[in-house]
């Protein structure tokens, strides 16, 4: 692992070109978790121009597996097996920040927390997630 803990989490987003279509930005981690900034914009907005619940559970995803990399062996990666948000408020406008933290890693599965708030400080969604560790 490098001397910067927050190179290890913009390295395993820049492995996911997905998570620049989001619009992801201001990467930061270590191993107690990793967040990151991104911007309302119209074209990820569902009716009402509130963003679209795919939005928050992709940038839940992405930010997420950040965080789990932290735990895993030499060699493995991750990928999501199960996941679940709760939709609290929308969004309509301005950024949103993205905080994932790892509730549990174990030696197969990574349970992962992720909470997006929005500019105003409260909570738009809090997503669980769980990661296989793929060695």
């Amino acid at each position: 692992m490098t001397d910067d803990p927050s190179a290890t989490a913009r390295f395993a987003v820049d492995l996911m070109p997905f998570c620049a279509e989001l619009g992801v930005r201001d990467v930061e981690g270590s191993p107690e978790g990793v967040s990151a900034t991104a911007d309302w914009a119209a074209e990820r907005c569902t009716i009402g121009g509130s963003l679209h619940g795919g939005y928050f559970m992709a940038l839940a995803d992405g930010i997420g597996a950040a965080a789990a990399a932290y735990h895993l062996p030499e060699g493995a990666g991750t990928s999501t097996i199960e996941s679940k948000t709760n939709f609290l408020r929308g969004v309509t406008e301005g950024e949103v920040s993205i905080r994932s933290t790892v509730v549990n890693a174990g030696r197969r599965v990574i349970v992962v927390q992720t909470d997006i708030h929005r500019a105003d400080g409260k909570l738009a969604t809090r997503t669980t997630q769980t990661q296989i560790v793929l060695t």
